[in-house]
């Protein structure tokens, strides 16, 4: 039966999901606001440990691709390469967006997530999480009012936006998990979807 481990830290509420068949066996949160480059390994090895998984028997590797912390997405990225170098696996990239489109009960969805400065990441999606637009940042008011009346809001902060949303949980790795099964490539390929420049970037843009 195919396993597949799943990864995200793109915010500080991490999370690490094993799923067989497609059927997600257990997801742990993870918060941590100081960054996940010293929990990650060690959690993940404990939860591989209960359930008697071995690495060289996992059929493909997932991580969160962003948008989210520029660093968190590639602590992710990096893991699942390694990862899927050592054992000679595939893996997947899944964006967050995409992965919080899988709570949602309409034919069109639109999830978003607090993207600071006053600005949100959003996407657009249908049912079977193919996109209905490009992800996006930008403020939210605008995004909002431009949305198709049918489209189902999306987030796990609703009570910052003061909007009537579907809540999704912030550990998404079970999703990612579930998305990545058919989408597992050559890990090498895989690149961080951050939708806009790092701060550093930003910075440097400005001098």
């Amino acid at each position: 039966m195919p396993r597949i481990v799943a990864l995200d830290t793109a915010s500080e509420f991490g999370s690490l999901a094993l799923l067989e068949d497609g059927v997600v066996l257990e997801e742990v949160i993870l918060h941590s606001p100081e960054g996940f480059g010293h929990v990650l390994f060690p959690q993940l090895d404990r939860l591989m440990r209960r359930h008697g998984w071995k690495y060289d028997q996992v059929a493909g590797f997932a991580a969160g691709s962003g948008p989210g912390s520029f660093t968190g997405v590639r602590v992710a990225l990096a893991a699942i390469k390694g990862l899927a170098e050592a054992t000679g696996a595939p893996a997947a990239a899944i964006s967050n967006l995409q992965a919080m489109s899988l709570y949602g009960t309409s034919g069109l969805r639109a999830p978003f997530l607090d993207a600071r400065r006053g600005e949100i990441y959003a996407g657009l999606y249908h049912s079977d999480q193919t996109p209905a637009g490009a992800e996006v940042v930008t403020k939210f008011q605008p995004w909002h009012e431009a949305l198709p009346k049918q489209a189902e809001l999306l987030t796990p902060d609703p009570a910052v936006f003061s909007v009537d949303a579907t809540v999704t949980p912030r550990a998404l790795a079970g999703a990612i998990g579930r998305l990545a099964a058919t989408r597992l490539t050559d890990p090498m390929s895989l690149d961080a979807n951050y939708v806009r420049r790092s701060d550093a970037e930003l910075n440097w843009v400005d001098k």
